[in-house]
């Protein structure tokens, strides 16, 4: 442990310390944390990962706390970067308008807002936007794109100053941030405090039984301290002036849901049966308990044995790795699988990831169109989430000869002679 990683002692939802470790990872630096060729010699630490159970209440979450300004004062993902994303917040502002009818001119404030994408939707139908984000240089262009956002932590004593100044919010919203916050309770009550009576708190978050049931473990990084099911979030909400009614199952991230929050004393909104029936799917299937979680873990490493097995096995033929993608979950996956050695070089897509270097093991990244120029033997599909598209746009490395290794949810060796013709 050092000066930028504590140690929790307690649950972050129930301050509970009956605290059991669940899902063992391998140490990891930084997921986001890839640099510069003049920034090569500055050595990047590693920070536990490992995933513990809370038996009080059953909240899964990563006890080891990275300092959050390491974290996310410099952040460089946008929001406008991911496949699919700005599409899904288009339709996320619709749905949302539709369903609540605020009038005109109401509060809509996101926390976590990032380059306001989401924002700038709900402004197209005449709501009052508030973005709030932390990443300064992305909270200062999306102020200057016309998305006002603070570039600050959310808590309760910000809760208390923006209801002061800009009056209480209809709609608070948080998307796939609720899970990176250490402080949730003060969250939680800034939450409360900033909604109207009618408000409603809406985020989207990764959904804790669609992880392992999709083995989306490489989803675990240090942006990520908690791994939410609705058994531990219901209670939790209740004891922060919060209660959750509507909850809908999502795709985005591999399988997320998309939870509805009123003040617990104020709304008048009934409780959903789909709140109640996932919770009793995971009751049944034991989320809250320890088994599911440990099994979830040697299946893990048996597809790291196959992944390594057949790499070893044809490096010692002198065949050459690349992999495929530049992103966070790339991150845990070279690490967990012990990959960091045997990637020659990463691809990605994105051109402010080129040129770039992977975070600690310092692997170069390359655009598509080099990696054809260079042909390795096989390229792994690190993004193994997105192969469809990666395998279709690079059909000219299989014509070439080529092959595609995808390591989950099963090992798959993919030549141009699988591909429909």
């Amino acid at each position: 442990m050092n000066q930028y990683c504590i140690r929790r002692e307690s649950c972050r939802l129930c301050d509970q310390s009956s605290l059991e470790l669940i899902l063992p990872m391998a140490p990891s630096p930084i997921a986001d944390a890839y640099v510069s060729a003049d920034k090569l010699g500055i050595v990047q630490d590693r920070y536990p990962l490992d995933l513990y159970l809370c038996q009080a209440c059953g909240h899964v979450q990563n006890i080891d706390v990275v300092n959050p300004e390491i974290l996310f004062r410099d952040y460089i993902y946008k929001t406008s970067h991911s496949l699919g994303l700005v599409d899904h917040y288009r339709d996320y502002a619709e749905q949302i308008s539709k369903r609540f009818e605020f009038s005109p001119g109401s509060l809509v404030i996101e926390l976590g807002s990032n380059d306001g994408s989401l924002l700038g939707f709900f402004k197209s139908y005449g709501y009052y936007v508030l973005g709030i984000d932390p990443a300064k240089s992305i909270a200062s262009e999306a102020t200057q794109k016309g998305i006002l956002t603070l570039p600050e932590f959310f808590n309760f004593k910000l809760a208390e100053n923006i209801r002061m100044r800009y009056g209480p919010a209809k709609i608070v919203a948080a998307n796939n941030v609720f899970a990176h916050a250490d402080g949730l309770q003060d969250i939680a009550l800034g939450i409360s405090h900033l909604l109207d009576d009618d408000g409603v708190f809406i985020f989207e978050v990764s959904y804790l039984p669609d992880i392992v049931d999709r083995f989306l473990f490489d989803t675990v990084y240090h942006e990520h301290v908690s791994y939410h099911s609705l058994i531990p979030l219901v209670k939790f909400f209740k004891q922060n002036g919060l209660e959750l009614f509507d909850v809908q199952k999502i795709g985005s991230k591999g399988g997320s849901i998309r939870g509805f929050a009123q003040k617990f004393t104020k709304g008048n909104r009934a409780v959903s049966e789909n709140v109640n029936e996932l919770v009793q799917i995971e009751t049944e299937r034991g989320f809250d308990r320890p088994d599911i979680f440990h099994c979830f873990s040697r299946e893990i490493d048996k597809r790291k044995a196959n992944l390594l097995e057949f790499i070893d096995s044809e490096m010692l033929m002198g065949k050459t790795f690349a992999g495929y993608g530049a992103s966070t979950t790339v991150t845990t996956l070279l690490w967990h699988f012990d990959l960091t050695e045997k990637i020659q070089y990463l691809v990605d897509d994105n051109l402010s990831k080129q040129g770039l270097y992977a975070p600690r093991c310092h692997i170069p990244v390359i655009s598509s169109e080099k990696m054809q120029e260079n042909m390795p033997d096989y390229v792994v599909i690190l993004a193994w989430n997105y192969s469809a598209p990666i395998i279709a746009k690079n059909r000219a490395y299989l014509d070439a000869g080529g092959v595609f290794i995808i390591p989950l949810p099963e090992l798959k060796l993919i030549r141009v002679c699988d591909l429909p013709t």
